[in-house]
């Protein structure tokens, strides 16, 4: 897309190497990605598999499994999960990455947010103010969290949002977190799912499908819409898997596609994406 840059998440499920993946992304059409960081990651040999390709590497994706020990009473468990962050924080400074996804809490369980969460992250906040890297906390299961959070730091700069399309449908019951955090938008994760499926309403893990766009039950052109009316003018970002969840299939067709086929594909739905939200933009 000629206005509009188009970036897709690298994946375990596409089974080669992040700097592989990267050299395939552009091939398909792609202009630039992100990766999931982890202790140790090499993200200097992300990078430079970036510049030598000439592709964006738009932001970091920070770990998530231990999130919720950030409010948590355990300082030793909390640390930890705080030092990851910075580490995370650090690679992306060194290497000029200039925005890092944030979850801010997992688990479906608890609706507690509280003070030591903010310490704790403020921590983090503090380290990337003036690094030239944005933070942005995404939506998630735990809306309180984010909420929180978003409200503690509001007056900070470069702290803002990043936009999960699916989450919203399946983690927020369908909550317009645009309306909410549009004016902070700093990035997007674009994909499917099928909402909810429990019948009582429960949210899991399990709905989180990130299919490709239109092969859900998104209204793409109401999401379209409310994209754009944001006025966000960075990339569009996609968070796109070829691996079902537990008992589930819905990705398995993905599966048994060439990688090729299956990021040709993948290329064509965000360029559709791309250009209902360009028109939007235009009315």
């Amino acid at each position: 897309m000629w206005k509009r840059k188009l970036c897709l998440a690298t994946a375990s499920s596409f089974g080669i190497p992040v700097e592989e993946q990267i050299v395939k992304f552009k091939e398909a059409g792609f202009e630039g990605f992100f990766p999931c960081f982890e202790p140790g990651a090499p993200v200097d040999q992300w990078a430079k598999a970036a510049r030598e390709n000439d592709m964006l590497f738009q932001s970091i994706h920070a770990p998530f499994g231990h999130a919720d020990a950030l409010w948590r009473e355990d300082e030793e468990a909390a640390n930890e999960m705080l030092g990851v962050l910075l580490d995370c924080l650090d690679g992306c400074k060194k290497n000029e990455i200039p925005l890092m996804i944030v979850h801010t809490f997992i688990g479906f369980e608890e609706h507690d947010p509280n003070p030591l969460g903010v310490e704790r992250f403020g921590k983090l906040i503090k380290a990337a103010e003036g690094s030239g890297v944005k933070l942005a906390l995404e939506n998630t299961e735990g809306m309180e969290y984010l909420a929180y959070l978003m409200d503690a730091f509001k007056g900070e700069k470069h702290v803002g949002f990043c936009w999960d399309s699916g989450h919203e449908l399946c983690y927020n019951y369908s909550k317009d977190m645009l309306a909410l955090y549009g004016g902070r938008l700093f990035g997007t994760h674009l994909n499917d799912n099928l909402g909810i499926r429990d019948y009582g309403g429960k949210i899991t893990w399990l709905d989180d499908l990130h299919l490709l766009p239109f092969d859900g039950v998104t209204d793409w052109n109401k999401a379209a819409r409310r994209l754009a009316k944001t006025g966000f003018d960075g990339p569009l970002t996609f968070e796109l898997t070829t691996s079902s969840k537990p008992e589930r299939h819905d990705n398995d067709a993905y599966a048994r596609m060439p990688l090729e086929d299956y990021l040709a594909a993948a290329y064509a739905r965000a360029c559709r994406v791309a250009t209902l939200v360009e028109s939007e933009a235009s009315l």
